[in-house]
């Protein structure tokens, strides 16, 4: 039975990290509309495909409930807004860069993000690293700042990326909510903004479109596009191990990477090669350092270097 549950967590999770990586195919097939657009309609349809799940899987109760405990909890409400604003600014960039023909530093932003999420611990919540764990963010922040004296420009879309996906991490860590309650909170909080972003864009463009097209149609569908990989996600990470996830993780920013070089045919010089490989390299020592091989040759280690000093 255990194996059987570790295979479905497998498939889920990576079927998850799949999608999130083939989603640049997805918006870049609606660039027509601006990255502003795009993401108001991600939040307004991914609300109401939640909604519809929520009513669906008999939860409504229970989601009422939930958020009338989070208006009472001023710090798990501050928490969830946050997480929602932060989403909110990934999701934008990660359209723009896509549509802006930067799916190559969107896949560096995904790499650089277990680093920052590491940094984030350290100095939120107080976690504690190991030397080759510091050793490995040195070694992505050297491919970085390669990267950046190179071609002199610094690449803000993968921190901006790496950053607010971190933190909007490390929010959800502190929160502790449900994912599929947390995802419609989180959409109805900036649901407003995007009603309203809407109804101005559509009155600029003169009302209501004429004719429906296949990208209108996508619009529609961006909600389930959203909401999907995140409910795969969070069914796969409760089977399976969380040393597991961290290397599932990389399936995602690897596919955005070929798709960027081989399909969008993106530039990909040896500055960028080198970088990368720092941050393959860095990738590689800080997931090796957490598998419990790694730990119990630690542990060997020690022992054997204690009596050697007895």
């Amino acid at each position: 039975m255990e194996n059987k549950t570790l295979k479905i967590g497998i498939a889920y999770a990576a079927g998850a990290y799949i999608l999130w990586g083939f989603l640049p195919i997805y918006w870049k097939s609606i660039h027509d509309f601006s990255a502003g657009a795009i993401l108001a309609h991600r939040i307004v349809w991914s609300f109401v495909f939640m909604v519809f799940l929520l009513l669906a899987s008999k939860k409504w109760h229970a989601f009422m409930q939930e958020c009338k405990l989070i208006v009472r909890d001023k710090k798990k409400l501050f928490g969830i807004t946050m997480a929602s604003i932060v989403i909110s600014v990934n999701w934008l960039i990660f359209i723009w860069a896509v549509n802006s023909d930067h799916v190559i530093q969107a896949s560096l932003g995904y790499y650089i993000n277990p680093l920052i999420s590491i940094v984030l611990g350290m100095l939120v919540l107080k976690e504690k690293l190991n030397a080759w764990q510091i050793f490995s963010f040195i070694l992505a922040g050297i491919g970085v700042i390669y990267l950046t004296f190179n071609f002199g420009v610094f690449p803000w879309i993968s921190i901006v990326l790496a950053f607010s996906f971190g933190l909007y991490g490390l929010l959800k860590k502190i929160v502790d909510i449900n994912s599929v309650f947390g995802l419609t909170i989180e959409t109805l909080i900036v649901l407003p903004i995007a009603v309203i972003y809407l109804i101005v864009n559509q009155i600029n463009l003169g009302g209501l479109p004429q004719t429906w097209t296949m990208n209108h149609l996508l619009l529609l569908f961006s909600g389930i596009a959203t909401a999907v990989p995140l409910l795969l996600f969070a069914s796969g990470a409760k089977r399976i191990p969380l040393s597991m996830v961290g290397f599932l993780q990389y399936f995602a920013p690897t596919l955005m990477l070929i798709l960027g070089v081989f399909l969008y045919h993106e530039t990909f010089t040896q500055a960028h090669l080198i970088a990368f490989i720092c941050i393959w390299t860095a990738l590689l020592i800080y997931t090796f350092s957490r598998t419990k091989w790694f730990k119990q040759m630690e542990a060997k280690y020690m022992v054997r270097r204690k009596s050697l000093e007895h």
